[in-house]
């Protein structure tokens, strides 16, 4: 194997590969860092003679495969893609797998754009969808048809923090003869690694860890089945939903202090989700790191930690939740999640207002909180002040 940054070692840790892998030293310069390719097409030298393959940026742009790259080797794939969101990834993939009549078993608790994306826009083009309980293997492996093509997972979920054993979903779907689809951005590639446990797609929306500052909206497909990969990078191109090169090097920026931060935002979470397990106010907490959570044990066996995300329902009903939002002043009250700085919404009024009426609709009184790597005992004061 060539040992430079660009094919790094295999044996390289993670924290290493987030900052090498893909992005060598700019052959021209020497400049350490990925330039930015602002630029929409390139010269031929002759008719069909590409410098690198490269012949207009939607097919592929210098910046893009960097990223690219550097997403395949952090999830362990053999194929990374970069789209415009995470939504816009989500559809290539299902465009590409998915046929009119083809079925899909979707989460019980999932990202409310997701839903929607099922909902309103795919079964309209004939893909049908049920919903199970993914961290229940019996009931997912009932709910598959001899027509399923997919099965789509959230872990950690969003809003309600559920846990699926991934290895335990890939032999159901292996053996069912569907691929696995699991959506990791909750956990980032640092604090799980879905490949490693059998699927076989993984989803980021890179708006949220990857690219972590709250200043980037992107989105990523990774694979370590290179003829799916192939077929993915068709789409990709024949769809267009490309990411553009500033988006791409703001993700790479983010993704060089990825493993530093999801520790910090680790270790704030599980504080604060033990204060709030000890709170008066609160009904219920949803932390996977809490050893009360019953998906503790599978996401101890398959995560590093347990993430920066954490929901909890409050006394009082949905009028108090809204009014522990407005009053938390520390908690940015706004939509998306993983930027450095924390976060606090009412999910069923704002990102999973798509589901209402659903089976996956949310509890009135939840609220979902993106915990940030500020000093956490100013978070946790922050908290108590707009509980009571």
């Amino acid at each position: 194997m060539n040992d430079s940054p660009h094919h790094p070692r295999a044996h390289q840790h993670f924290e290493t590969l987030a900052i090498h892998a893909g992005q060598p030293a700019d052959a021209q310069t020497g400049a350490v860092v990925t330039p930015i390719y602002q630029v929409s097409t390139y010269k031929q030298d002759g008719v069909g003679g590409l410098r690198g393959g490269y012949e207009y940026s939607r097919s592929a742009n210098p910046t893009r495969t960097a990223l690219e790259q550097n997403l395949a080797a952090l999830e362990g794939g053999s194929r990374g893609l970069a789209f415009a969101s995470g939504l816009a990834a989500e559809d290539c993939l299902l465009r590409t797998v998915l046929t009119p009549g083809d079925h899909v078993v979707i989460p019980n608790d999932a990202y409310g754009g997701t839903f929607r994306l099922f909902s309103k826009v795919a079964e309209r083009w004939g893909v049908r969808w049920s919903v199970a309980d993914t961290s229940d293997v019996q009931a997912v492996r009932d709910a598959v048809r001899p027509e399923t093509k997919l099965i789509w997972v959230e872990t950690p979920s969003n809003p309600l923090l559920g846990i699926t054993d991934i290895a335990a979903l890939a032999g159901v779907a292996h053996q069912a003869g569907v691929r696995l689809v699991v959506d990791n951005t909750f956990a980032s590639p640092y604090l799980q690694q879905p490949l490693a446990l059998g699927a076989d797609v993984v989803v980021h929306s890179m708006t949220k860890y990857m690219g972590g500052h709250s200043d980037v909206v992107g989105g990523a497909l990774v694979t370590s089945d290179a003829a799916l990969g192939e077929e993915l990078a068709y789409h990709q191109n024949a769809m267009g939903a490309v990411a553009g090169p500033f988006d791409a090097w703001l993700v790479m920026r983010g993704i060089k202090t990825l493993a530093v931060r999801m520790d910090r935002h680790s270790e704030n979470a599980g504080r604060i989700a033990e204060m709030l397990a000890g709170h008066g106010k609160v009904t219920r907490v949803y932390y996977p790191g809490l050893a009360s959570h019953p998906g503790h044990e599978v996401a101890a066996k398959q995560m590093r930690g347990f993430g920066g995300m954490v929901s909890f329902q409050v006394a009082g009903g949905e009028e108090a939740a809204v009014a522990v939002c407005d009053r938390a002043e520390l908690f940015t009250l706004g939509e998306s999640l993983g930027g450095v700085e924390s976060l606090i919404e009412h999910p069923g009024r704002m990102t999973h207002a798509s589901v209402a009426g659903s089976a996956l609709e949310v509890p009135a009184d939840l609220v979902r909180i993106s915990v940030g790597i500020e000093a956490v005992d100013d978070l946790i004061d922050d908290l108590r002040s707009a509980l009571n």
